[in-house]
């Protein structure tokens, strides 16, 4: 019987050109010091991508205002779609945008909720070139702080990463919601290495590349691990035919989660989950719920 873990058959949407793993390839074979200085800008940089037409309702209908995040030193580009005083804060995943969730922003409007949705730091109209989950954590913390109270938070990919992290940190959301997010960063740093031609221990020194720069300790951000701090309820979304993050990191993340529930899909991948419209049907039933 084929097994939900076998991701061998499933479609990464992350294409690494062949030209790039070659320069990798090449670089690596001459210096390892270089090849980790190159290697952690490309994985710190964010694509922006155009939004499609889908999405264009919901940036036209909001408005837009920008939060300057201090310990970041970047400008925070917002979304502030309907007026309620219930709030629901969305976080996009990596080389994602602000109005990504719309599906679920335009449900959640019918519900009498306010949708407050952002572009990342170095993503879409923010400022900055490259990121990482630090300072998405602080934008968190920043929007929290300006546009809160929240009920709960939606995270898609990386955003749901950041969520779960923030809410670690400091008891702002009644309710979490992730959707396809990813678990162990030093898996993910692996994952990176593979797809720019790198072997496993290249992931490594990656990790602790990374480590040494930002002065932490990886492991202290894994999903599954910030999940043991969180006392709200939390939904985690997973679709099996995932082939950017393993089903698999949902299922480790709800092992640590107090009070976690698992809805798992099957055939709608990382993206199109969220345009699923039973899926987001039961995103808002549990927003209701707990809030």
């Amino acid at each position: 019987m084929e097994s939900f873990f076998d991701k061998e058959k499933l479609t990464s949407s992350l294409k690494i050109p062949k030209a790039v793993q070659f320069f990798f390839k090449t670089t690596y074979f001459f210096s390892e010091s270089i090849t980790l200085y190159f290697a952690s800008k490309l994985f710190t940089t964010p694509i922006n991508f155009k939004t499609p037409k889908r999405e264009l309702g919901m940036e036209e209908a909001a408005q837009k205002k920008t939060l300057h995040v201090a310990s970041i030193k970047k400008d925070i580009h917002i979304l502030s779609y309907g007026y309620s005083d219930k709030k629901v804060l969305f976080a996009h995943g990596w080389a994602g945008r602000r109005t990504q969730l719309f599906l679920i922003a335009n449900l959640l409007l019918e519900k009498g909720f306010m949708v407050i949705a952002f572009d990342a730091p170095s993503h879409g109209k923010s400022t900055g070139k490259t990121t990482n989950i630090l300072e998405y954590i602080e934008s968190i913390k920043a929007i929290n702080k300006e546009f809160g109270p929240f009920e709960a938070a939606v995270g898609h990919s990386f955003g749901g990463m950041a969520i779960t992290n923030a809410q670690a940190n400091q008891e702002i959301f009644k309710c979490l919601i992730t959707v396809g997010s990813g678990d162990k960063i030093e898996d993910i740093l692996i994952n990176f290495a593979q797809n720019i031609g790198l072997n496993t221990n290249f992931g490594h020194q990656l990790k602790k590349y990374f480590e040494k720069k930002w002065n932490i300790k990886l492991v202290d951000y894994d999903t599954n691990e910030v999940a043991k701090k969180i006392n709200v309820p939390v939904l985690v979304v997973h679709d099996v035919l995932d082939g950017d993050v393993a089903v698999s990191c949902a299922i480790n993340i709800r092992l640590n989660l107090k009070k976690g529930k698992l809805l798992i899909s099957e055939g709608l991948g990382h993206t199109k989950i969220l345009r699923d419209q039973e899926t987001a049907n039961n995103i808002i039933n549990f927003i209701k719920q707990n809030k």
